[in-house]
């Protein structure tokens, strides 16, 4: 087994690339929103930018000790970033990435760095306007420069209900308790709408309140509803019963109706209900990489962060759901280590019987199946992350050398010589041929799991801090 002495090691090597590929960017696009690093230029969202991509690295730097990298990056969002400028914005992307990386910054920073605090108070005012619908469902695109009532139709039920953590959090630090009147009053009225089992359909209505979507999914637009749940109610240290009961029921329904296993490999996997006729009754057996944030959520939920040894008895659906946990986890290092180059593909579908021949299966006699079209890597951090939640919860060594294999694959194959990391446009071939983008995600998420999970010291308790969905920590707090 690795010694400690490797995992530094290791955890410097996760360093040096995070170095590179900011060292990439502030080259070529510094500030810009997006990053492509093929062709070596930056582009932004609305005309002037918001600092996406220097807001998502904030903590990421500052957890590893890059001072020189970070005072770039502030430097950047303090003298340079207006958000009262024209254009739409992605009002779930802009929370997560920008908003929360504000807020997780100013954290990090001993709450010392009030300049942080003011541009995320400045942001969270002009996003705050979208809730101001008849049912405060907002809208999926926040207009920076509007006091209009927002229109909303039907909306991504995921976007909707993956903004609280920092809403709420910001309420907090600024005593503004509108932000969290709002936040709380889109999970109130999911809360009330009728659902299928604890699960929700992908889409609900911004008119009436109600779940309009046809399939139920915890991949794209379903995921981090589930995940936001369980985080709210560890976020005000577990005192909203309400949310905790709503995630219980939703995972109950997982297990239910939407776990699967494959025939050959026996790979336990997650699948997609999609409504016949009024009915959620035909299963799909499609699982998106996003789902693989599920392991980590579920270890999470049956400990509450507590690693497993100073854990107090677990009850029997804590155990349930832990070793559900650990089941997916291992599928989602198949997910990796079944393709040619050890990195995932986008989305995989599993065969149903051991008898159906495809042509897109990865092994000869592998269960994963796929399509072409599917066989992109965006560099994402889901299944990191579970890794990293699954160690600090087991203690099993495994998860910390399944991560150091996706950190292999990924420095030998998404490295781009003079450029930092690509996207991947084909995990099956050799080389896989590179994209020219680079998601924010790498060096916000990706990394920062990677290096937190290589960490013998990590400064962040899971009984302390919640991880927001782009991985920003954020402390748990009371009102």
């Amino acid at each position: 087994p690795a010694s400690s002495a490797d995992w530094r090691h290791r955890q410097q090597q996760v360093v040096r690339a995070t170095q590179l590929a900011w060292a990439a960017y502030a080259r070529d696009a510094l500030g810009c929103d997006e990053y492509m690093p093929l062709s070596h230029r930056g582009r932004n969202f609305t005309h002037l930018g918001i600092g996406y991509l220097a807001a998502d690295a904030l903590d990421t730097l500052w957890l590893m000790g890059l001072r020189a990298e970070y005072a770039q990056a502030r430097g950047f969002l303090a003298h340079q970033v207006t958000f009262d400028q024209r254009g739409a914005v992605s009002l779930f992307e802009t929370t997560i990435r920008v908003l929360g990386g504000l807020l997780s910054a100013y954290h990090w920073s001993g709450e010392s760095d009030t300049r942080l605090l003011v541009l995320a108070d400045q942001l969270g005012t002009r996003l705050a306007r979208s809730f101001n619908t008849s049912t405060g469902i907002p809208p999926e695109t926040a207009i920076l420069r509007s006091d209009g009532i927002p229109f909303a139709g039907d909306c991504s039920t995921s976007e909707s209900a993956t903004l609280q953590l920092e809403f709420r959090y910001l309420a907090k630090l600024t005593g503004n308790l509108e932000y969290r009147r709002q936040a709380d009053r889109v999970i109130d009225v999911m809360l009330a709408a009728p659902k299928f089992a604890g699960l929700v359909p992908t889409r609900i209505s911004a008119t009436t309140g109600l779940f309009t979507g046809r399939d139920i999914s915890l991949g794209s637009r379903g995921d981090s509803y589930y995940e936001y749940m369980l985080k709210q109610w560890l976020q005000t240290r577990r005192s909203e019963p309400d949310l905790r009961s709503e995630y219980d029921a939703a995972m109950a329904g997982v297990k239910k109706y939407l776990v699967a296993t494959s025939p050959r490999q026996n790979l336990t996997y997650i699948g997609e209900l999609l409504r016949v006729a009024g009915e959620y009754v035909q299963f799909s057996a499609k699982m998106d990489h996003l789902v693989c944030f599920l392991a980590g959520n579920l270890a999470l939920g049956a400990t509450n962060g507590s690693a497993l040894a100073d854990a107090p008895p677990l009850a029997r659906r804590d155990l349930d759901d832990l070793a559900l946990a650990r089941e997916l986890g291992e599928t989602c290092a198949h997910m990796y280590f079944d393709t040619p180059s050890g990195l995932a593909p986008e989305i995989a579908y599993f065969r149903q019987d051991a008898r159906e021949s495809s042509d897109n299966q990865l092994l000869p006699d592998g269960d994963i199946l796929v399509p072409p079209a599917d066989r992109h890597y965006l560099l994402r951090p889901e299944t990191v992350e579970s890794f990293y939640l699954l160690w600090k919860i087991t203690g099993e060594p495994k998860w910390r050398e399944y991560g150091w294999r996706v950190f292999e694959a990924i420095d030998k194959w998404a490295r781009v010589d003079n450029s930092g990391y690509a996207s991947l446009d084909d995990v099956t071939q050799l080389p896989p041929p590179h994209r020219d983008s680079v998601e924010g995600f790498f060096v916000a998420e990706t990394l920062k799991y990677l290096y937190l999970l290589f960490s013998d010291h990590d400064p962040v308790s899971l009984s302390d801090y919640v991880f927001n969905t782009e991985a920003h920590p954020l402390p748990v707090f009371s009102w």
